[in-house]
């Protein structure tokens, strides 16, 4: 039985992981570092502090796959999601928080616990010992963590910032305008899907990429390196009106069958980014666009006129791990199974998102013969991404959406066998969530 756990890093996820062991009546000593030391980012020593924006996003539980993982967390009793329905202001669609009262809730809950202590103090990874520790230190985490992490994950399975390219749901690519094909016709021709610019389509959307407004790099985020094997495309835009064209929208090696074979004058390459196909990232296509213009300039491209995208490009520092790699479905380090991770250094993205992963690792701490949630439900969903099935050499940061989600089956379908869109099945994703989620409760006790 396990008596205490220690909990490095006060954040979203480290706090969640702190009240869903403190609900089993298990010891946790927090170990937080602020305010004796502090990072760029942050302004207070409050747990679950929110250093960007106050909002968590969409809350609507049938058309959102954030909002869906809202109402999981609210019926798996999150201290994070008590905390934003407490303290929530007016925002329409979106749950958003007065974010001192937010993490003053967060803070108080905590430490008026009778198993809960705090000490204050950097720290790297204790020695291996019977006492479970869950790593929670966010996309800041100090040098001393780090260094730790990198000495067991060995170094190569280590990020310093995301370099992120946008990423589409396939079924909204035109296909009468795209091909599959891999470059000179090496390895499967499915591991590339082209999508061909003429001429004077390429001119109109590098035109509307070099005028496309970019955002700024926040004050912690300005030593973000580029490096010249990962430039934003518009960086790479602005050395010159050829410059893509030998790079990544070169038409080298491709020859386009709505054509009659013919090379294109220049070509969009996405790749697949999850195993099954149904998420391809744009190749080379990082980006500080801002959002809107992310979906102005690259709907410009032909077979992406009506893309649905399920992330968006960008650009920022952030320390996370390659899951698929490192970790167990459990969210142990394969080398130090006695240490778990949690929140965005386990590559999600997003504050739900952490939080959900914070209440899985304390989960799991308190029992590890603890089923799996089901990949039916986003808890599940945003689990098996980041352990299991997300491509290990492509892997990034990902926050939750619908792609992530497995398929519709044929029971879903009507008698043509057409399965449902748009709403209708965004209805039946949320729908066969909640009652796998209902499921899977019963068979942990919750």
């Amino acid at each position: 039985m396990i008596k205490k756990v220690i909990i490095i890093g006060a954040g979203l996820a480290g706090s969640e992981a702190a009240w869903q062991l403190l609900k089993r009546n298990i010891a946790v000593e927090m170990v937080e570092m602020r305010p004796k030391k502090t990072t760029p980012a942050h302004k207070t020593a409050l747990f679950g502090e929110l250093v960007c924006s106050n909002s968590l996003r969409a809350d609507d539980d049938t058309q959102n796959a954030v909002g869906l993982l809202h109402a999981e967390l609210r019926a798996l009793d999150s201290l994070i999601m008590r905390a934003a329905d407490a303290t929530k202001v007016p925002a329409g669609g979106a749950l958003a928080v007065n974010r001192d009262l937010f993490s003053t809730y967060i803070t108080n809950t905590l430490k008026s616990h009778p198993l809960f202590s705090l000490k204050v103090s950097e720290s790297g990874l204790p020695a291996p010992s019977n006492t479970p520790v869950i790593v929670a230190t966010g996309p800041l985490s100090s040098d001393k963590i780090t260094a730790d992490i990198q000495a067991v994950t060995q170094e190569e399975s280590l990020h310093f910032f995301d370099a992120i390219a946008p990423i589409v749901y396939t079924e909204s690519i035109d296909m009468t305008r795209a091909w599959y094909q891999s470059r000179y016709d090496k390895g499967d021709r499915f591991d590339y899907l082209n999508c061909p610019l003429t001429k004077e389509e390429y001119n109109l959307f590098l035109d509307a990429l070099l005028a496309g407004e970019k955002t700024v790099f926040k004050e912690w985020e300005k030593e973000t390196p580029y490096f010249e094997g990962c430039l934003p495309v518009e960086v790479m835009a602005e050395r010159g009106r050829q410059t893509l064209l030998f790079g990544p929208m070169k038409p080298v090696g491709l020859s386009n069958p709505h054509e009659d074979g013919r090379r294109p004058f220049a070509v969009v390459q996405l790749r697949k980014e999850t195993k099954d196909g149904r998420l391809m990232n744009l190749v080379g296509f990082q980006t500080k666009l801002t959002y809107g213009a992310q979906k102005q300039v690259f709907r410009l491209i032909p077979a992406l006129k009506n893309a649905e995208f399920a992330r968006l490009g960008g650009i920022h520092r952030n320390t996370f791990v390659c899951g698929p790699k490192v970790l167990t479905p459990q969210l142990a380090l394969k080398a130090r199974p006695d240490v778990k991770l949690a929140g965005q250094i386990t590559g999600c993205e997003g504050y739900v998102e952490s939080t959900a992963i914070g209440l899985l690792a304390g989960l799991f701490t308190a029992d590890s013969h603890l089923p799996l949630p089901p990949a039916e439900t986003a808890i599940g969903a945003m689990l098996k991404h980041i352990t299991v099935s997300a491509e290990a050499d492509l892997f990034q940061p990902m926050n939750i959406n619908f792609g992530l989600f497995p398929p519709l089956d044929e029971s879903f379908a009507d008698e043509k066998h057409h399965l449902p869109k748009g709403k209708e099945r965004k209805l039946l994703y949320t729908t066969r969530a909640k009652q796998a989620l209902t499921k899977w409760k019963t068979q942990i006790g919750a």
